[in-house]
């Protein structure tokens, strides 16, 4: 997404352990805090760089999922989702020196129509496992559209980062063109 808006920007890993995040915290804080956690725990070793650091969590009802870790539990959850509404929480940071600038988040609904067994095994016999590195078992920019059947909320939100807002901050900073 930030190459195809012409930012021009460098990969780096944090070292976060999300596992200490997941178990405190729920929802939207879980997304929000794990992003800020990223891009603080970057750029702590990077004074005069601006780190971006995003995270998205998928909850169904009152449970939320992590990435599945084999095909069989991928089949578990999109039978879970079958024809129920998906909370998909979307939250981006800004750090510069290990301190916080800005965060947002936003959540949108995905209604996740009635999956039938044989689309699920159709589903990723294309997608897997391409799928397996997504919260949502899906990337809407291909076949997991066909997941639902409607979507409420930023196109880039679902696609796991608020952009719109992320560019408006990069702005105000000076660090892209008004």
């Amino acid at each position: 997404m930030l190459l195809a808006a012409g930012v021009v920007f460098e990969v780096i890993p944090s070292c976060i352990d999300e596992t200490d995040f997941k178990a405190e915290l729920t929802g939207a804080d879980v997304a929000s805090e794990l992003a800020a956690a990223k891009a603080i725990n970057v750029s702590v070793n990077r004074a005069d760089a601006w780190v971006i650091g995003s995270d998205s969590v998928v909850s169904v009802g009152e449970r939320m999922f992590d990435k599945p870790h084999t095909r069989d539990e991928a089949v578990e959850h999109l039978r879970f989702f079958s024809g129920k509404p998906m909370q998909l929480t979307s939250a981006v940071a800004l750090a510069r020196g290990g301190d916080l600038e800005w965060r947002h988040v936003e959540t949108a609904t995905l209604h996740v129509r009635g999956l039938s067994d044989e689309f699920i095994q159709t589903y990723l016999d294309a997608e897997w496992p391409e799928v397996g590195y997504t919260v949502g078992v899906f990337r809407l920019e291909a076949r997991g559209v066909q997941l639902f059947s409607s979507i409420d909320g930023d196109y880039f939100t679902v696609l796991g980062m608020p952009l719109l807002p992320l560019l408006g901050a990069l702005r105000e900073r000076g660090l892209l063109p008004a």
